[in-house]
């Protein structure tokens, strides 16, 4: 397997993140001017994948109304790392962090659209590990 940097990784989600890998729910609204929307959860399942660490949940607010969900990750060194961050331009905050279980197995909503970036994904990076 080769090394990897954070950079090599932004730079194949990238070219990776499209429509249909993006969350059924933001898939009316997603753009490639900003490619990170909707792929918050797949993302950092990935990321997880490549580098361990924990699953990071908090609550979307935009003017104090909830707006879902954001994931990001918190590698084993302690740094939180959210790729997917620069998808919030409307004011939203993020409240609530909180690390979280991974998923067991396949994820019963977006199993698809993960094994897609998956195989996307190595394409610019290589062969990935396994999902634990």
């Amino acid at each position: 397997m080769p090394p990897w940097n954070l950079l090599d990784l932004d730079k194949a989600l990238r070219a990776a993140w499209a429509a249909d890998t993006c969350s059924p729910d933001d898939r009316p609204e997603w753009h490639p001017d900003n490619p990170a929307r909707g792929h918050c959860d797949i993302t950092a399942l990935v990321v997880n994948d490549l580098f361990g660490g924990d699953l990071m949940l908090g609550d979307v607010h935009l003017a104090g109304s909830p707006r879902g969900y954001h994931w990001w990750n918190r590698l084993p060194s302690g740094l939180e790392l959210d790729l997917t961050r620069e998808q919030f331009r409307q004011g939203q905050t993020i409240t609530a962090a909180r690390p979280v279980e991974r998923p067991p197995g396949p994820l019963p909503r977006r199993w698809d659209d993960y094994l897609l970036l998956r195989d996307r994904l190595t394409h610019h990076l290589g062969p990935l590990p396994e999902p634990p």
